[in-house]
Order: C-alpha cells, then sequence, then structure tokens
C-alpha cells in the first residue's frame, strides 16, 4: 500500500499541494485526474521524490519514505514513467532498458525475458535508437524501462498522451497484467475518459492542489465529469 497523508508542497508562494491524502492499493490501478495546472505532475514529482514535499508522510508499507531521496525511493520500490518519456534518443533499445537495471534491489544486470514477453516489440528492435521509435513506441520503452527494476509501486504520467490508439490498448492490457498477476500498485496521471473507466479500478480528482472527489471508477458519474474534468 502506498499511503499519502497530508502531503503538501509549494513553488515560493504557490501551495501546488494542499493536504493530499490518498491510499493506492496492491493490485489496483488508481487514476488521478484533473484538468491541466492542479497538481497531478506536482504529486508524481513529489513521490519519487524529484521534488521534497513541505509537510505530510508517503509510506510504502511500513516504511517511511518521506525523507529519503529519490535513488533511494527507487530502491525501495517507486518507479516513474515520467510524462514525455524521456527515453534516451542515441541509445538504442537496449542500452535504454539496461538503464533501468540499476534500481534493481538485487543488483542483476540481466533484461528479464519477461519484458520481451509483455512488449514484443522491443525485443525486435533492441539494436534501433530510441529516438528512431514512434511515440507509442517509445513509451512502451519507458514502461519497460522502469518494470526491470522490479518495482513495487509503478507510476505513469500521461501515458497515452500523443499515443495512437492500438499501443493504448496495448499498454491498458499490460497494466491489467501487472496488476492481475503482480500484484503490482499502478497509479496514473491520466485526462483520457475511456482508458480510466476501461482499466482503472479507483479515482482520485484533483483541483487547485487538493482533493475533491475520489472513488471507484465505476462511480465516475457524468456529474463529476463535468464539474471537475471538463474543459
Amino acid at each position: 500500500m502506498l499511503t499519502l497523508t497530508n502531503l503538501s508542497f509549494s513553488y515560493g508562494a504557490v501551495q501546488a499541494l494542499d493536504r493530499i491524502s490518498m491510499d493506492m492499493s496492491p493490485g489496483t490501478v488508481t487514476c488521478v485526474m484533473g484538468r491541466n495546472g492542479v497538481g497531478k505532475t506536482t504529486l508524481m514529482k513529489n513521490i519519487v521524490g524529484v521534488l521534497r514535499s513541505t509537510a505530510g508522510s508517503i509510506r510504502l508499507g511500513a516504511a517511511d519514505l518521506t525523507d529519503l531521496p529519490p535513488h533511494q525511493r527507487v530502491r525501495a520500490g517507486i518507479a516513474l514513467v515520467p510524462q514525455g518519456r524521456q527515453i534516451f534518443p542515441k541509445l538504442t533499445v537496449r542500452e535504454n532498458i539496461e538503464v533501468g537495471l540499476e534500481a534493481r534491489p538485487d543488483r542483476k544486470r540481466v533484461i528479464p525475458p519477461d519484458i520481451y514477453e509483455l512488449f514484443p516489440v522491443l525485443q525486435s528492435m533492441s539494436k534501433r535508437m530510441g529516438g528512431d521509435l514512434s511515440g507509442g513506441q517509445q513509451q512502451q520503452l519507458a514502461i519497460a524501462r522502469a518494470l526491470v527494476g522490479e518495482p513495487k509501486v509503478l507510476l505513469l504520467d500521461e501515458p497515452t498522451e500523443g499515443i495512437q490508439p492500438n499501443i493504448i490498448q496495448q499498454i491498458g492490457v499490460v497494466l491489467r497484467k501487472l496488476v492481475a498477476e503482480r500484484g503490482m500498485t499502478v497509479v496514473l496521471v491520466e485526462q483520457y475518459l475511456d482508458f480510466v473507466r476501461e482499466f482503472g479500478q479507483k479515482f482520485y480528482i484533483m483541483n487547485r492542489g487538493q482533493v475533491v472527489a475520489s472513488g471507484r471508477t465505476d462511480a465516475l458519474s457524468e456529474d463529476l465529469v463535468k464539474r471537475h474534468l471538463s474543459v
């Protein structure tokens, strides 16, 4: 269980996160939603430790991660697939994946074969430069790079952004497999409602740095969508 309790963060005088409390359960896809600029990406960066919260706590099971630097949070089991993917364009697909091996707690430097079972296209393109891949292939690569570290919690920031529909579906199937077969905690920032409803189990809606609604995705009503998500 990833647990955030009264998490707060400020950019100077701007309160970006205001007493955020969330529970993200193992074996569940939790979707964090909200309009642009409400603090979703800031929240992801606070969880992984790139930004340090000004108040509140972050716990993974019994472990308190609040004061740990990013590399120790990664070793504890947190992995982030950032917005924009941020793969290395001048490294091959294989080399990009191998970067993620640094996060493995067992220090093994061998790519697990199940990575290529989840994303077969990456095996056939293993010698191709990351920058030569399509946006959807780069997203699969970014997820694979995170997964080789054997995380307990997988954070994804806008994983469907700018990606063709068939690969969006493939990514959803992979996430479903990770929670069903590995009991992984998956947390994704997402604005694509159809994806949330098909592959998510739980949602939180943010507005102005606060949680304004939460529940099961089958209870995500059109009224909530209109009030908090529609542009």
